[in-house]
């Protein structure tokens, strides 16, 4: 017969095991069972430089397809702008061939002057529509970058120094970019006028002469 004040005993842990669930002898697992086995990285290493292989080979194509489109659509356009500014030209080339085979015994000279005077100005007008400009301007200041000094010649003000005396040449530019510099005769000033007019150099020490 049992008693009512026996306790109820904790049941065994099975053999071979400690509470934790490890080994009884505390032993860790090896390094070299954590590692991937060679075969195994080898063929993951190999698959990744294929596919980076793959991607290189199909960046370089894109490349190449672009570059080639792009001068292609690079000449189209140069062709198209040089046939457009042909198109533009033509009435005052055929204005400029109907002058140039006209009997002069049977014209006057003004007749001529007009003509040449209205195919010059149809040819600005479509060199204009296309951005292009002249550059002779007289009185501005020298500037390298749209002129070239032929000569110089002498200035009668100091302000006029190192000014366009003269074009000799006109320049043009296309959109801002030269074409052609103009050629001109650059002013410089030598020195002060005396009273009767006469042209007098500044001497070392600052006075006339």
């Amino acid at each position: 017969m049992k008693h009512d004040d026996e306790q109820p005993q904790p049941a065994q842990q099975p053999t071979g095991t400690d509470p934790a669930g490890t080994d009884p002898a505390g032993e860790q697992p090896s390094p070299g069972a954590l590692l991937e086995p060679p075969e195994e990285a080898v063929a993951r290493l190999e698959a990744q430089l294929a596919e980076l292989k793959d991607r290189h080979l199909r960046l370089a194509a894109e490349y190449d397809n672009f570059r080639k489109r792009t001068n292609k659509e690079r000449s189209e356009l140069w062709a198209k702008a040089q046939a457009d500014l042909l198109h533009r030209l033509v009435d005052a080339l055929d204005d400029l061939a109907r002058f140039a085979h006209i009997d002069p015994s049977q014209t006057d000279a003004k007749t001529l002057h007009d003509g040449v005077d209205m195919v010059e100005r149809k040819f600005w007008k479509e060199l204009e529509a296309i951005g292009v400009t002249r550059v002779d301007q007289v009185g501005v200041p020298f500037d390298p970058n749209l002129h070239e000094a032929v000569t110089t010649g002498p200035a009668d003000h100091p302000a006029k120094d190192h000014t366009v005396g003269a074009v000799l040449q006109p320049g043009y530019q296309l959109g801002g970019a030269l074409i052609r510099p103009a050629r001109v005769v650059v002013l410089t000033w030598q020195g002060e006028r005396s009273r009767d007019g006469d042209e007098t150099s500044p001497s070392p020490d600052g006075e006339t002469g």
